[in-house]
């Protein structure tokens, strides 16, 4: 239920903020990772299976409700306790941030926040802005083209797992061909229509990871 690729993916962004950050303390940087882990790897995806049992999952919804309850208050709580270090200014980030999981996820408001742009903000640009602040207290001009970075990549993940998940979940066939200028001609078939799809995906996930990685490690000094 918990996606482990996408849930590192979005992960990442964390890392990404907070490496782009003027200050860097790495003690700040692993509670942020955990509150977005219980946010966006827990909780969302609780509330997800919760609202449509998009995986069909035996999970019954009394479990899954308390689960992602318990999950979305400990990144509050994790949140709340980083006030003292950062500063008030990190409560509009903690409430921004319940309201998007919730308001997504169990698509509130007939689903007026369940698209692709809400997508890309909660899930790419938002880890990026929130990690920063995290470590820096303040929002500058870089880290919004690094936010911009990730709400373009999200919108690409976004894009392309949409296709992705419904190749899964709704179409049992696909058939036809292609015809190549040479009169050549190749059978179209479900996987090879899906493989290309989740192919990107992957390789989009652990190059995102690698670069988060690879930004902390550089500014830890290793």
């Amino acid at each position: 239920m918990l996606h482990p690729p996408y849930t590192a993916w979005h992960l990442s962004y964390v890392l990404i903020g907070a490496a782009m950050a003027p200050r860097f303390h790495l003690d700040r940087l692993l509670a942020t990772l955990i509150a977005f882990g219980l946010a966006v790897g827990v909780g969302a995806h609780g509330l997800d299976e919760l609202r449509g049992r998009p995986l069909r999952t035996r999970i019954s919804s009394p479990v899954l409700a308390t689960v992602s309850v318990v999950a979305i208050c400990g990144a509050v709580t994790l949140g709340a306790l980083g006030i003292a270090q950062v500063g008030w200014g990190l409560s509009i980030f903690i409430l921004v941030g319940v309201f998007l999981v919730i308001a997504y996820n169990l698509e509130l408001w007939h689903g007026r926040f369940h698209n692709d742009t809400t997508f890309a903000l909660a899930w790419g640009s938002f880890p990026v802005l929130t990690a920063y602040y995290a470590q820096a207290g303040t929002v500058r001009p870089a880290v919004i083209a690094g936010a911009a970075f990730a709400y373009g990549l999200s919108r690409a993940q976004r894009v392309l797992s949409a296709e992705a998940r419904d190749l899964r979940r709704r179409v049992t066939s696909v058939e036809g061909e292609r015809i190549y200028a040479d009169g050549s001609r190749r059978a179209i078939s479900l996987g090879s229509v899906l493989a290309p799809l989740e192919r990107g995906l992957i390789a989009l996930s652990w190059s995102t990871c690698a670069l988060g990685v690879g930004l902390v490690v550089a500014r830890t000094g290793h």
